[in-house]
């Protein structure tokens, strides 16, 4: 049995990934468990959006707009899913804005986590263009709504590198007080 600490240390992010893809019916149970992170009075201050297809298509039209583009982006069609994080502020007196949107990026490393365990390729996609007018209409957000990014979701190519990833020095990371 594969232990938690063992699959986060060899996650990594993967830059290309194959037209596979799970279904909404796969996501169900990862965003379930994602929604398990710390979260001050329940709040669930996020949403998540999944494009697919042509709203990838309408992503790309949108980051070109934003961007000054005539042509559209394809960096949405990079992968066959991607994910939109959304924070969603609620009204709260003792939970403050930045944790709001705290819980929403644990929710989505978490997911992105459980996704790379189910043997998908994950990379957190961001880009000033997240908090433009035509992405976040494209989008649908509400005006407590801001984008933090997209997980671009895939198959891990059969050939694909694994790499070498540098050793993480715990000792200079964490101290005593």
């Amino acid at each position: 049995m594969t232990r938690l600490v063992d699959v986060v240390a060899a996650r990594r992010s993967w830059s290309r990934v194959t037209a596979d893809a799970p279904t909404h019916e796969d996501l169900l149970p990862l965003v379930a468990a994602s929604a398990r992170v710390a979260d001050h009075s329940a709040l669930r201050p996020w949403r998540l959006l999944e494009l697919r297809g042509s709203a990838r298509e309408k992503l790309g039209k949108a980051i070109a707009k934003a961007e000054g583009d005539d042509s559209p982006s394809s960096k949405p069609l990079r992968a066959s899913l991607l994910i939109a994080i959304v924070v969603s502020l609620k009204k709260n007196s003792k939970v403050p804005a930045w944790e709001q949107e705290a819980v929403a990026s644990g929710v989505a490393h978490m997911l992105s986590l459980l996704l790379y365990d189910a043997g998908w390729g994950v990379l957190w996609r961001t880009g000033s263009y997240t908090r433009s007018k035509p992405v976040r209409k494209m989008h649908k957000l509400g005006k407590n709504e801001y984008l933090l990014g997209w997980l671009y979701v895939g198959g891990i190519p059969e050939n694909a590198k694994t790499g070498s990833r540098k050793p993480i020095d715990a000792e200079s990371l964490i101290r005593e007080l």
